[in-house]
């Protein structure tokens, strides 16, 4: 597969600076029971966590769950969980996609796409951040309704679930079947 782009060096190096906030990315914990639920539904035995930050979901979950689970960690802004990762049949990737640079998006929801073998646990902040980025923009550099965003998951994956939460929406997804 060649690479696609899904982040500039620029922005890269902005994301490492506010990740040394230890409040920035701490929405995936208030996610972790949710995302353990899909997790004992589905049976999984290992979860990517796409947009990992600090990884801070996983930890929660390791104290959640009462057996084993094998987090996978992608995150372009931490060095040692910047390579692109294999598919995983779940995947959470909790308030990370309104803060994608919007001439990538479509190349980040394609790559969701690539990554989730099975089921989806994706959730959107649709309003501004309460973080500023460095360089003064708003750290939610993508603010949009879930009528913008709710295509763009259909156009990917099958829906099982749709639920407005506080300040956007979550939903649980599925891999298209392979068109034959």
């Amino acid at each position: 597969m060649s690479e696609i782009s899904l982040i500039t060096e620029e922005y890269r190096a902005m994301q490492q600076q506010l990740h040394q906030n230890p409040q920035y990315g701490i929405a995936s914990v208030g996610y972790a029971p949710l995302v353990a639920q899909v997790v004992e539904a589905i049976a999984a035995p290992a979860l990517l966590d796409y947009g990992a930050g600090k990884g801070r979901l996983g930890q929660a979950l390791k104290q959640q769950l009462k057996r084993p689970l094998t987090i996978i960690h992608y995150d372009p802004a931490i060095p040692q969980w910047a390579a692109l990762p294999a598919p995983c049949g779940l995947v959470a990737c909790i308030d990370v996609l309104e803060h994608i640079e919007p001439a990538f998006v479509e190349n980040v929801l394609d790559d969701l796409q690539r990554v989730t073998a099975g089921v989806g646990v994706f959730t959107v902040d649709t309003g501004p951040a309460m973080k500023i980025l460095p360089d003064g923009r708003n750290a939610h550099l993508i603010q949009k309704p879930v009528a913008w965003w709710l295509p763009k998951f259909l156009d990917r994956f099958e829906l099982n679930r749709f639920e407005r939460v506080e300040n956007g929406f979550l939903v649980i997804v599925e891999r298209k079947p392979s068109a034959a």
